[in-house]
């Protein structure tokens, strides 16, 4: 089968050129503007929600793990179409960025919030599934989201923000399992998915390190400087210690913490054999997709194991 060539227009990180170029242009933009062509996003933005949910002991509740993954697809494209709309400007300075479809000027800043509109109605529908506990929870992400594309303007650390607005959905998910009870294990959930964020983020980060010095905003890969290595280590790190102290909490028992060694072992790799140069972060980024699974399997055997 012969695949068309990717169209000189898609983004150069698109994991899906082929499919994406065959699309209709108008099509082709919208997708691409909202990262339908790079699930990536979506898959670390799910995982925190699925990690809540089995966590709190609803592995049962499939239904509710679905409409949060279309939650998670919508949302995620709904916040990403923001930031390119807030962020056009700088994006238009940036090599891997130019060539997004509001940068470009290939989608106007009308039709772009038009798109957030409709991808935000998807997310209402999904919200509407939930208890209103966790409705409430939801809710409470949206300042985070609309401060978040400003962090790199005044902050070297803007990743330190994603990490409280790319991992809410840990306590939404908790909060569907379990209502407002037990919130310290939700707690140190969120924490841990926090320091993840920022470690994975930061990895991201290390591809426009150059751009975003000669544009002049802040990264996390930027403000570490010669430790990035040391600083992604000790994010994992305390990401690791947060996660197996909700496992404790939620069944007192030594083997529990041995469900985390699969996600210790992955994230060890990363940084390991992580380079900060070429296509290496882009690589090391989206394995957290893999990470994400090991995670929720071990939120899934200690949410089971503590109704037993």
């Amino acid at each position: 089968m012969n695949v068309a060539p990717a169209a000189p227009e898609i983004v150069p990180d698109s994991e899906h050129k082929g499919l994406v170029a065959r699309l209709p242009q108008p099509a082709r933009d919208l997708a691409q503007l909202a990262r339908f062509d790079r699930p990536i996003g979506w898959w670390l933005l799910f995982w925190p929600c699925l990690w809540g949910l089995f966590l709190g002991g609803a592995a049962a509740r499939w239904d509710i793990a679905l409409w949060l993954l279309l939650g998670a697809i919508a949302m995620r494209g709904a916040g990403c179409v923001y930031n390119d709309v807030v962020d056009a400007d700088l994006d238009a300075r940036v090599a891997r960025t130019a060539s997004r479809p509001v940068a470009s000027g290939r989608i106007s800043k009308r039709v772009a919030w038009a798109w957030l509109l409709a991808l935000c109605a998807v997310g209402l529908v999904v919200l509407l599934q939930l208890r209103w506990q966790a409705q409430v929870v939801a809710l409470g992400s949206l300042g985070l989201v609309a401060a978040y594309p400003f962090m790199k303007r005044i902050t070297g650390w803007p990743q330190a923000w994603l990490g409280l607005v790319f991992t809410w959905g840990a306590p939404v998910g908790w909060i569907e399992a379990r209502g407002f009870e037990a919130l310290a294990p939700m707690g140190l959930l969120y924490a841990g998915c926090w320091a993840w964020c920022m470690a994975y983020d930061t990895i991201y980060a290390l591809q426009d390190r150059e751009d975003d010095a000669l544009v002049g905003i802040g990264s996390s890969a930027r403000s570490f400087g010669r430790h990035v290595r040391a600083g992604v280590a000790g994010l994992y790190a305390l990401a690791l210690v947060c996660w197996a102290l909700a496992f404790w909490l939620v069944r007192p028992d030594p083997l529990v913490i041995a469900a985390l060694l699969p996600m210790a072992v992955q994230l060890a790799w990363q940084v390991l054999t992580l380079r900060e140069d070429g296509t290496d972060p882009l690589v090391k980024f989206r394995s957290n997709r893999f990470a994400g699974l090991l995670m929720a399997l071990a939120c899934l055997v200690v949410g089971l194991a503590a109704q037993a």
